[in-house]
């Protein structure tokens, strides 16, 4: 009769040789049961006309927490049907003084304000399926007490949930720290965060001392989720 029924496969889940499990498997799946080769029953399915994956594809976009180049930034976004809204603000002693001079909490208060000033502009992306993901920028050279402060106070306006995780990005810019120092600030920010569960925890490693990827294996090894490459 028509009807569309969809289903969000949960995230996490992995075969033995640690792939993970994607709408593709569950094609893959219903059309072995249909084909010739499986010997599977295929009681139950009559019913059942197609299973399609729906367009994986993300369009991601990086912007400073700037309302005027946020407003750009989601007019550009208009009718994708996954997004992913990257913000970033600079957060390290050295930025603080010389590019902002600035004290801790204006640097809070920015990307607040660049959160706020994304998530009022939401309704314009109805049909959008939007996650925002945050960096503070050259978190490497941050106080990792701080760099948690920032991050749960954009966590505070966004207010993701384990079913709409936010990623928070933790950038080694130009590869200040060492691999073994780098992870040391990514377990110690992944003890320190609350809420876990809704975030995804993403690195960003440069290769400016040529150990990126080294940087990058250590991160994941200290409990990161994601990796998000610098070229």
């Amino acid at each position: 009769d028509g009807l569309v029924v969809t289903y969000q496969l949960k995230e996490g889940i992995l075969f033995s040789n640690g792939d993970p499990f994607t709408c593709a498997d569950v094609v893959y799946t219903w059309n072995a049961i249909l084909s010739d080769l499986s010997q599977a029953s295929t009681s139950g399915y009559g019913d059942i006309d197609a299973i399609e994956c729906p367009d994986d594809v993300t369009v991601q976009v990086l912007v400073q927490a700037r309302e005027d180049l946020i407003e750009r930034t989601v007019e550009s976004l208009a009718g994708a049907k996954n997004a992913i809204i990257h913000l970033y603000n600079s957060t390290s002693p050295a930025q603080r003084r010389v590019v902002f001079g600035l004290e801790k909490a204006d640097i809070v208060q920015m990307a607040i304000r660049g959160t706020q000033w994304i998530k009022d502009r939401l309704p314009r992306l109805a049909g959008t399926n939007v996650r925002l993901e945050y960096s503070p920028e050259s978190f490497s050279a941050t106080e990792v007490e701080f760099a948690v402060e920032i991050c749960q106070a954009v966590m505070s306006v966004w207010q993701p949930t384990p079913e709409n995780r936010i990623i928070l990005n933790l950038p080694d810019t130009v590869e200040v720290a060492m691999p073994n120092v780098y992870a040391d600030q990514i377990e110690w920010f992944i003890r320190n965060i609350g809420n876990r569960e809704s975030v995804i925890i993403s690195l960003h490693t440069h290769n400016d001392r040529g150990t990126g990827v080294a940087a990058t294996e250590l991160g994941m090894l200290a409990g990161a989720d994601r990796v998000e490459g610098t070229l």
